[in-house]
C-alpha cells in the first residue's frame, strides 16, 4: 500500500506531500497521523531549514471524507471527535514547528483541509485553487479554523458570508483579503515553493525562529478555538440534520 504522505529532502527543504490523490487527499486519520510523523521529522532534523507542504493529484484536499463519516452511523461520534482531533493536533504541529512552513495550493480546498493552510506560514495558491466550505450543505459545523481563524485572517463578515452562504474564495480573493501571498500557474507551483523556502532557509536560523514564534503568539488561543469547533462538530455531526445532509450530498436518499 501506498504511503499517503510523501516526504523527501530538497537540499535544506523537507518537501511534504498529501499523497490520496484517487480520493482528493480527502482526510482520513491514517492520512493525518502520516503527516503528523512527517512534520515530527522535518522538526527535529537539522538540515531542515524550512518546510513545503504540497499535494499530489487534481486536488489539494476535500476536506474529511463525507463517506467515511456516513459510514460510521451510531458510532460517527466517536469516529468525528478522534479525526477532528488529529486535524487539531496536525495544525498545532504546523504552527508550533520551528521551521517556517510554506504551502502550495493547487485545485480545491474545501472543509477541514482549510486548517493546513490557515496553519502554514506562507501559502501560495495555483491560478485555479479554491477554498469552499461546504458545511451548511453537508450539514456539520466548521471545522479546520474555519471559525476559529479564517476571521481574524479575512476579517468577521466575509468569513460569514462564505459560510453562511456556502461561497467560494477564488485564488485572487484569497490574495487580496490576505489569505495567500501570491497567485502562481499551477504548472511549477511545487517548485515556486521550494525556492521561496529555500531563500528562508538560507536566513539566520534563530532570528527565524524567533520570528515565527512572534508570528504565532496566539497560538494558545486558536487552540482554544479549534477545541471547540471539535465539540461542536461532535454535537452537531449526531444530529438527524447532519445524517439527512450527508446522506442527500452522497446520493443515498
Amino acid at each position: 500500500m501506498s504511503p499517503l504522505v510523501l516526504h523527501e529532502r530538497q537540499g535544506p527543504v523537507a518537501v511534504v506531500s498529501l499523497n490520496r490523490p484517487d480520493r482528493h487527499n480527502s482526510l482520513v486519520p491514517e492520512l493525518l497521523e502520516e503527516l503528523l510523523e512527517a512534520i515530527a521529522a522535518a522538526a527535529i532534523d537539522p538540515g531542515v531549514g524550512a518546510i513545503v507542504l504540497a499535494a499530489e493529484g487534481p486536488s489539494f484536499s476535500t476536506g474529511g471524507d463525507v463517506q467515511a463519516f456516513f459510514d460510521r452511523g451510531d458510532d460517527v461520534a466517536g469516529y468525528a471527535a478522534h479525526i477532528v482531533g488529529l486535524l487539531n493536533d496536525t495544525m498545532l504541529a504546523l504552527i508550533d514547528t520551528p521551521k517556517p512552513v510554506v504551502v502550495a495550493v493547487h485545485g480545491m480546498v474545501t472543509g477541514g483541509s482549510m486548517g493546513l493552510v490557515l496553519a502554514s506560514d506562507i501559502v501560495l495558491v495555483a491560478d485555479e485553487a479554491s477554498f469552499t466550505p461546504w458545511y451548511g450543505v453537508v450539514g456539520f459545523s466548521p471545522d479546520g479554523g474555519w471559525t476559529a481563524m479564517l476571521p481574524d485572517v479575512i476579517g468577521r463578515v466575509r468569513a460569514a458570508d462564505i459560510l453562511l452562504r456556502n461561497r467560494t474564495i477564488t485564488a485572487k480573493e484569497a490574495v487580496r483579503w490576505g489569505l495567500a501571498a501570491a497567485v502562481t500557474p499551477a504548472i511549477g507551483i511545487r517548485e515556486e515553493a521550494v525556492a521561496l523556502a529555500g531563500e528562508i532557509a538560507d536566513k539566520v536560523p534563530g532570528s527565524v525562529r524567533s520570528t515565527k514564534a512572534r508570528l504565532w503568539s496566539r497560538r494558545d488561543e486558536i487552540a482554544r478555538g479549534l477545541e471547540d469547533e471539535r465539540t461542536r462538530f461532535v454535537q452537531q455531526i449526531v444530529t438527524e440534520d447532519a445524517r439527512r445532509g450527508m446522506a442527500r450530498f452522497l446520493g443515498e436518499g
